[in-house]
């Protein structure tokens, strides 16, 4: 028996009528054609008609006449027939943009936001729209989605599953596994939390930039490194989190390479730190999504000669001013100046 789904048919709808004038429950006719009682209902509550707001000759007495059959709430299967069909003409059309919309979503990409931060921003200036709608819109024509691709965050089609490979032993002293941090950091129940990571530049020159991310407010640090070794980088690391206050720098998660051997210099600041399972990148998603978002700044294999510091700070600054929903639609500037300025909090944001 194929028990997939099928729409009624006119055959169908006719037996409907059939039943509702004979008085049965929605129930009992279901029960005849092997229906679900919900499919009925539906098609009954969908197929209903005033001959009123048909029937023209009807019209005139519509303000005065206030009984008779023409207006009473009927099912009849012609009728339901031709809504089924103008139903199903309608169903599965890309999402029709306005001209104001068209240049909404244009002026987000430019700006480098994504399309939910797009959507999350639209009700502010009076447009509702979803991502998904500003995704459809941007493929499904081949010449928009050549021209807008390039400014999504990843530029890909299709969305991929990442999954973490099998994991070896690591050789750095002291290292304390992730998976004995506390319940309240997993949770981002707790401000002045970071992940970090070393982005690296041209593989000839052997320098890359250390990238921090709070795991609550999302806030981005970055310092250029010269070389990639564990001294340089403890020492970005010191530089970045010595002026915070107190509340802002509680802890950080690192992955496994050799940069981070040093780590336990940062016991001078009372900053603990976790270290992430090998090939493991989720286990450190914030730091790694934002990494990427840099990296649109800064292609992959990129000399990092040219950037000066003022540039890197642009570059941060441009990235820390975006809205995102997890924040409720406030950037991660607004977000951690708001936690930053408190010095007797000890949570994460209200929101």
């Amino acid at each position: 028996m194929d028990l997939g789904y099928r729409h009624l048919s006119l055959d169908e709808r006719i037996e409907i009528e059939k039943g509702l004038e004979a008085g049965l429950s929605a129930g009992s006719i279901a029960a005849r054609l092997g229906r679900a009682t919900s499919t009925i209902s539906r098609e009954i509550r969908r197929g209903r008609w005033l001959p009123v707001n048909t029937c023209q000759a009807y019209k005139p007495y519509k303000t005065t006449r206030l009984d008779g059959p023409w207006l009473v709430l009927s099912y009849r299967a012609g009728p339901a027939q031709g809504k089924a069909v103008k139903r199903a003409t309608r169903s599965h059309r890309p999402y029709l943009f306005t001209d104001t919309m068209v240049r909404f979503v244009c002026d987000g990409l430019r700006k480098g936001w994504s399309p939910a931060m797009i959507a999350g921003r639209g009700p502010r200036d009076h447009l509702n729209i979803s991502h998904e709608s500003i995704y459809r819109w941007i493929y499904a024509d081949k010449d928009r989605a050549k021209q807008w691709s390039p400014y999504l965050v990843r530029g890909h089609r299709h969305r991929a599953h990442k999954h973490g490979r099998s994991v070896h032993s690591t050789h750095i002293p002291f290292r304390v596994s992730i998976h004995d941090r506390p319940d309240v950091v997993d949770q981002r129940a707790e401000f002045g939390h970071w992940e970090g990571d070393t982005v690296l530049g041209a593989k000839a020159e052997h320098d890359g930039i250390h990238t921090e991310i709070e795991r609550v407010t999302r806030f981005m640090m970055a310092r250029k490194v010269a070389d990639l070794t564990s001294a340089t980088t403890v020492a970005a690391q010191l530089a970045m989190f010595t002026p915070l206050p107190p509340q802002a720098a509680r802890s950080v998660t690192l992955d496994n390479g050799s940069e981070n051997h040093r780590h336990y210099e940062l016991d001078q600041l009372a900053m603990p730190v976790w270290f992430a399972d090998p090939y493991s990148s989720w286990q450190r998603g914030s730091n790694e999504h934002f990494n990427g978002v840099l990296r649109r700044y800064i292609p992959k294999g990129a000399s990092l000669a040219d950037i000066t510091d003022t540039d890197l700070t642009d570059i941060i600054h441009d990235i820390n001013n975006r809205p995102l929903k997890c924040l409720g639609w406030d950037t991660p500037a607004e977000a951690f100046e708001e936690l930053c300025s408190n010095p007797h909090h000890f949570g994460a944001l209200q929101t």
